[in-house]
């Protein structure tokens, strides 16, 4: 199992390394280091299960791919060069593809395991370094930083989670701001205390200064 551990992580870092999003393997890494220590503290899941889906979980994403489609076959032709059994690919692959926001539309998780590594994935997009991440990634998209005359959107499709106008200071209130509430485990819950507050004291600080009522 080492050996198809160190090669997911070459494979991974290649892919990866260079990505100027947020999603580069340093993301990875923490998203599995949470992800092992979720495991370990609950006392439940496959361990090599969650690692290997934790270190897989971005390398068929959409935001980081040409389609859905190319995203898919970059993943299945990872898992044609490892010896991996049938059923644990199924299982990493179903977890890699029902863990994802997608605007709030949430897909119902089939194993403990997933629940796990999605709220891994979570807590790295809040607190200290969720913040850093949001802004890396709404300046590699594009999007202003913040603008007040845009509408914070409650309700959208996936569609317009992934192409609609929006902001980077909006994406704390569409999305980063709500995940606290959505972890699975007890853990999680308990990391995101912390990291919520950050989130939150952020927004203050921002608007005292956007509106210069710290002059």
């Amino acid at each position: 199992m080492i050996n198809i551990i160190e090669h997911t992580e070459k494979f991974v870092r290649n892919e990866l390394g260079a990505d100027a999003t947020g999603h580069d393997w340093f993301h990875v890494d923490r998203v599995r280091r949470n992800a092992l220590h979720i495991c370990k503290q609950e006392m439940t899941g496959d361990p090599f299960i969650i690692e290997m889906a934790a270190l897989l979980h971005d390398i068929s994403d959409e935001k980081l791919n040409e389609s859905v489609e190319k995203g898919q076959e970059k993943l299945t032709a990872f898992f044609e060069s490892i010896n991996l059994s049938e059923n644990a690919k199924i299982h990493i692959t179903q977890i890699i593809e029902t863990i994802s926001y997608k605007g709030g539309k949430n897909t119902k998780l089939q194993s403990v395991e997933a629940k796990i590594v999605q709220d891994a994935d979570r807590l790295d997009a809040i607190g200290a370094i969720g913040i850093a991440r949001a802004f890396a990634y709404g300046g590699k998209k594009g999007q202003p930083i913040y603008d007040p005359a845009i509408q914070v959107r409650e309700e959208m499709s996936i569609e317009e989670y992934r192409k609609g106008k929006s902001t980077t200071i909006h994406h704390f209130y569409e999305k980063l701001l709500k995940l606290k509430e959505l972890l699975n485990t007890e853990t999680a819950r308990g990391l995101a205390e912390s990291r919520q507050q950050m989130m939150v004291e952020f927004l203050e600080q921002f608007y005292q200064e956007w509106d210069g009522l710290d002059l």
